[in-house]
């Protein structure tokens, strides 16, 4: 697929519904933009959901895989004897 499109004065495109909707883009979707040997190239974006964790999560978790005195020593005594 071809097109010729026009930019506003503000530096936008429109890309054309068939474009869209045969790359599934989306509105409110994200592309990627690179400059590549003088062309652009416009790729759809990857959007992946991330978690997000408290502080208190984080402590949490650190507190719970925390080492024993004895554990860490078992640990440091194998790894000199490797």
């Amino acid at each position: 697929m071809r097109e010729v499109l026009t930019v506003s004065s503000r530096g936008q495109v429109t890309l054309p519904a068939g474009m869209r909707k045969h790359l599934g883009i989306k509105p409110g979707g994200a592309v990627i933009v690179e400059e590549c040997g003088g062309e652009l190239r416009l790729k759809p974006a990857a959007v992946l959901e991330l978690e997000h964790y408290t502080d208190a999560q984080i402590a949490e978790w650190d507190r719970a895989d925390a080492l024993s005195a004895g554990e860490r020593r078992r640990i440091l005594e194998r790894l000199q004897n490797t």
